[in-house]
C-alpha cells in the first residue's frame, strides 16, 4: 500500500511540475496558428494556378518551391496546433480567393508578372506577421515556429523580389 501511495506521490508530483504543465496560449498566438495554417493553403493554391498558368520556367519553380516549402510548414503547423488546441485549417483566405479570380483570367507574361507581384505583397505581410509572433506571442512553441516560418518566409521574399527585378516587375509601390 505504501508503494502504491508512494508512486501516486510520484505522479501528482509529476503531473503539477511546471515543466509538465501545457503552455500558455493566448488568443493572439491561437489566431496566429489559424492564420498560417491558412496562409500556408492560400500559397499552394496560388502557387498551384502558377504551375499550370505561369510562362516563364522561373516562376513555375518559384512555383514549386512554394508548393514544397509550404507544405513542409503546413505539416510543422498542424502539429504547433494540435498542441495548442487550435482546430486544424484546410481551407484558404477570402484574399487568396480574391487573388486567385484576379489571376484566372490572366495568362502568360501577365499572369507571370501578377503572380509575382501578389507573392511579394503576400510574403511581406506575412513575414511582418511571423515576426510579430515570435515577438509578442505568449506560447514558446508558437513563438519558436513562427521564428522558424519567417526564415523560409523572408528567403521566398527575396526570391520572388529577385524574379520581379530580374523581370521588370515593379514592387516598389507596395510599401513594406
Amino acid at each position: 500500500m505504501r508503494i502504491f501511495a508512494y508512486l501516486c506521490g510520484i505522479s501528482l508530483a509529476l503531473a503539477l511540475s511546471p515543466h509538465m504543465q501545457p503552455q500558455s496560449t493566448s488568443d493572439q498566438d491561437k489566431h496566429f496558428v489559424t492564420e498560417a495554417m491558412e496562409g500556408n493553403n492560400d500559397e499552394i493554391s496560388l502557387a498551384k494556378l502558377a504551375e499550370e498558368k505561369g510562362s516563364s520556367s522561373e516562376v513555375k519553380q518559384f512555383a514549386q518551391r512554394m508548393i514544397d516549402d509550404h507544405t513542409r510548414m503546413g505539416k510543422e503547423m498542424t502539429k504547433v496546433a494540435e498542441e495548442v488546441g487550435v482546430p486544424p485549417s484546410s481551407g484558404t483566405s477570402m484574399d487568396e480567393k480574391a487573388a486567385a479570380t484576379k489571376l484566372r483570367v490572366l495568362s502568360g507574361e501577365s499572369f507571370d508578372k501578377a503572380y509575382i507581384k501578389e507573392m511579394v505583397k503576400d510574403h511581406r505581410e506575412d513575414l511582418d506577421a511571423f515576426n510579430k509572433e515570435a515577438a509578442e506571442g505568449s506560447n514558446p512553441v508558437v513563438k519558436d515556429a513562427a521564428r522558424s516560418g519567417a526564415k523560409t518566409i523572408s528567403s521566398h521574399l527575396e526570391l520572388a523580389k529577385q524574379i520581379a527585378s530580374s523581370n521588370g516587375i515593379n514592387v516598389s509601390e507596395q510599401s513594406h
